[in-house]
């Protein structure tokens, strides 16, 4: 088995590029341990890595991904694996990470499997039960229309919102929400355009990310 010809290249540019510029830093890491201010929530979708959507050095974000960036809701007394929940506690109780964000994107796979009702990809249909967690975000819509084009952006965005409500479930994560210690964020980024939206907590909309004049956008990225 032999391990893949790009990663290894990319590990040498790595080492030889950005690694010499940063070693004093990896130095202090390695040494002092890690104390990231953001815990980013994210989607595994190879086109939205927040490291580099957010251009962050080592060290500066704490970073879990999964399917569709959901953020399930505070059930301790569920049987299975709380892999999403149990980096939402070690980021805000260990690490007292100071701002969570939720990262929704465009042309999401797990949110158009959702919505298609597609058949499992395997017997033990992982996917399917993981996306049926947004089914309350589905609700808050109204009833699909397939000659809608913009369905898809606005479950996607929907998403974002039940998993900024789930952080809430958490005890830890509203205690300190509460106390003015700890801030949740929304935010979408549109892949085909490098467009970021941010969630206005005041409205609820999700505006461009630069100034400039853009409109708000609600349906489109």
């Amino acid at each position: 088995m032999t391990f893949p010809d790009r990663l290894r290249a990319g590990y040498d540019s790595f080492l030889q590029g950005r690694f010499v510029g940063e070693q004093s830093r990896y130095q202090s890491l390695a040494e002092a341990g890690q104390k990231p201010e953001i815990l980013m929530f994210g989607c595994i979708d190879s086109r939205v890595s927040p490291e580099v959507i957010f251009d962050a050095a080592p060290g500066e974000m704490l970073v879990v991904r999964n399917v569709a960036n959901i953020v399930p809701p505070y059930e301790p007394d569920r049987e299975f694996q709380h892999g999403t929940s149990a980096a939402l506690e070690f980021g805000v109780q260990a690490l007292r990470v100071k701002h969570i964000v939720v990262m929704g994107h465009a042309s999401c796979g797990g949110i158009r499997a959702f919505a298609d009702e597609q058949e499992p990809l395997s017997p033990g249909d992982f996917i399917g039960r993981w996306m049926s967690q947004i089914q309350p975000a589905a609700e808050s819509l109204a009833p699909r229309d397939h000659e809608d084009p913009d369905y898809l952006r606005r479950l996607e965005l929907a998403a974002v919102e039940l998993s900024l409500r789930n952080l809430m479930t958490f005890p830890c994560v509203r205690i300190l929400v509460e106390r003015g210690k700890l801030q949740i964020h929304g935010a979408y980024f549109a892949v085909a355009t490098g467009r970021l939206l941010i969630r206005d907590p005041d409205t609820g909309e999700f505006k461009p990310a630069t100034e400039g004049g853009v409109a708000t956008i609600t349906g489109e990225a």
